[in-house]
């Protein structure tokens, strides 16, 4: 079988750590037997944030990206676009990216006949493919910014409803994804959850944005400081929120507890989070968290929010995850306390952590998943 993946985040030359999880789900596959190749939408243009802030840097990594990579024996093809700058027009961005797409896709084919296209995210790869390729099958990956953030808006939400129909079957992170989509028109879904490694460490990333709740964990370290003289918090990711959150520290006087390391490539993360005693992310519209299931599969117990889709479908498949209310600092403060308190309790649910990756979390399993909804849409061709 030959799979052709269109992907948004993907591993980039100055962002090794962008969309890995849809790089090590193509390897999972590529193990398993099909032939892979894959198409990233690049914009060569750079953030807003950094244009307003003159960032030389930023801008030129923007533009020098390479236009072909080879990265664990999967050939990669970067497809530059260009579009309006993202806040106000990213549901449109699959229109914007489609003649690109078309080409790329054309050119690949002559040399690569691929039985179906596996597009990450409806909006916008999957928008772009179905737009430009309505003949070929096509399997969406939805990890959640679809039903959650690109669907609010009417031209995004028209653009994810019309890619859900399209799609001979879409792959949601979570029964809670699945579900949304099957709301928003999707003929038929399966759930397929992403993996992590089982290493001796841990390795998470947490984006800087409202939605992860930083400033709830930095907020609960603050009510815990006088008892727990050595708290630490280290966050591994970047973002918009970044000063905020340093202000934040500075204001609950634990400026020298809470460590902003920025975004880090995933080995240097493991090497990180490796001393961590809890991953905590208490984050909210969370449709599943690969940055649990990389935690867990270390030994370490994960604390995440009760009524999320992703944490609340980890919970219940076995040991190592904490839940606790959305939004509630004092909770989530005397949980962290509970556990760093409780060493015992601490080394049965790392345990029970670990064995929840293993039997539900693998890659292998993931890639084992994705290549039997592949199958499914072919053999219906």
């Amino acid at each position: 079988m030959k799979v052709a993946v269109v992907a948004e985040y993907y591993p980039r030359a100055d962002d090794p750590a962008s969309g890995i999880w849809a790089h090590r789900q193509a390897v999972a596959v590529r193990d398993l037997g099909a032939e892979v190749r894959v198409l990233v939408l690049h914009r060569p243009l750079p953030p807003l944030a950094a244009v307003r802030s003159r960032d030389v840097g930023a801008l030129m990594r923007a533009v020098h990206q390479p236009p072909r990579a080879v990265l664990d024996g999967i050939e990669i093809r970067y497809v530059r676009y260009v579009s309006p700058p993202r806040p106000w027009s990213y549901g449109a961005w699959g229109l914007w990216a489609a003649p690109a797409v078309a080409l790329a896709l054309r050119g690949l084919r002559r040399e690569f006949a691929f039985d179906l296209v596996h597009a990450h995210y409806a909006v916008p790869a999957g928008d772009a493919v179905r737009r430009v390729a309505p003949g070929v099958p096509l399997v969406v990956s939805v990890h959640g910014g679809d039903v959650y953030a690109t669907d609010a808006g009417v031209v995004g939400g028209r653009a994810v409803r019309a890619t859900l129909a399209h799609a001979r079957i879409v792959l949601a992170n979570s029964a809670g994804t699945a579900r949304r989509c099957e709301e928003r028109g999707a003929r038929a879904t399966r759930v397929v959850h992403l993996g992590a490694d089982v290493p001796d460490g841990v390795a998470g990333v947490g984006h800087l944005v409202p939605s992860k709740r930083h400033a709830d964990v930095i907020a609960a370290v603050g009510r815990l400081a006088p008892r727990h003289p050595d708290l630490r918090y280290v966050i591994v990711g970047d973002g918009p929120e970044r000063e905020r959150l340093r202000a934040l520290a500075r204001r609950e006087g634990v400026a020298d507890r809470v460590e902003l390391r920025g975004a880090l490539a995933p080995a240097r993360a493991a090497e990180v989070a490796r001393a961590a005693t809890l991953f905590v992310l208490p984050s909210i519209d969370e449709a599943f968290g690969v940055a649990y299931v990389e935690a867990m599969a270390g030994g370490v117990p994960a604390v995440g929010c009760r009524g999320e889709d992703g944490p609340e479908e980890i919970a219940a498949a076995g040991g190592g995850m904490v839940l606790v209310p959305a939004g509630d600092v004092d909770a989530l403060a005397a949980e962290i306390g509970a556990l760093l308190s409780d060493p015992e309790r601490r080394a049965k649910l790392g345990r029970e952590a670990a064995a929840t990756v293993r039997a539900a979390f693998t890659w292998e399993r993931c890639g084992a998943d994705t290549l039997a909804a592949y199958r499914s849409v072919t053999l219906r061709v």
